[in-house]
């Protein structure tokens, strides 16, 4: 069984913002799979899933980024889903727009909903897809206000195609491991 956890933040105003692409690509992952993410519990919106032949549980923390591991220890703890069977989907600063960077494991990077999860986990070992989001071309400018706004029209043209690819993303992870995911996806161009 795996969980596949997309980060963000709930209220509306985050809509499509950067730091709310994790919940965008479970949305994507939701839609080709007609696995509908609607049922409130563990602190998230849930949905579950067959993808691989592996029963999947879908999730968007309702927590808001900075607590996600609350959400993610919740539902690894009732349905006995390992670290290394979970999946979390964020964006990443250092990552040009529209790239994206498969990990077996590792730190969080400065990433507090990455944080989060590894302190509520105890484990750094679960796999993770970063979403490429850029940083702000002004060193000076808030990173908080960056990552809370809104894609330009010239990101969104690079972040549709990946957003579109992640369902084939968490497949081959499931199916084939993350090194195989690693190989055909990092670096990539979408």
């Amino acid at each position: 069984m795996y969980l596949i956890v997309g980060l963000g933040n709930p209220d509306k105003k985050y809509d499509l913002t950067r730091h709310n692409i994790g919940f965008d690509a479970v949305d994507m992952i939701s839609k080709e799979y007609n696995a509908p993410v609607k049922k409130i519990k563990f602190k998230a919106i849930i949905g579950e899933a067959q993808i691989g032949g592996e029963r999947v549980i879908l999730a968007k923390p309702q927590t808001y980024m900075n607590l996600s591991g609350e959400s993610v220890r919740e539902i690894a703890s009732f349905y006995k889903i390992k670290p290394h069977n979970i999946i979390v989907f964020h964006d990443d600063i250092s990552l040009p727009v529209g790239k994206v960077r498969i990990r077996k494991k590792g730190s969080d990077g400065g990433h507090n909903g990455l944080k989060s999860i590894i302190y509520q986990l105890v484990s750094d070992e679960f796999p993770r897809v970063k979403i490429g989001v850029g940083a702000p071309d002004n060193k000076d400018y808030d990173l908080a206000d960056y990552v809370l706004g809104k894609f330009t029209k010239g990101d969104l043209e690079k972040i549709i195609p990946v957003l579109k690819e992640c369902s084939k993303m968490a497949e081959c992870m499931i199916k084939q491991g993350a090194d195989t995911a690693m190989n055909k996806y990092n670096g990539k161009e979408f």
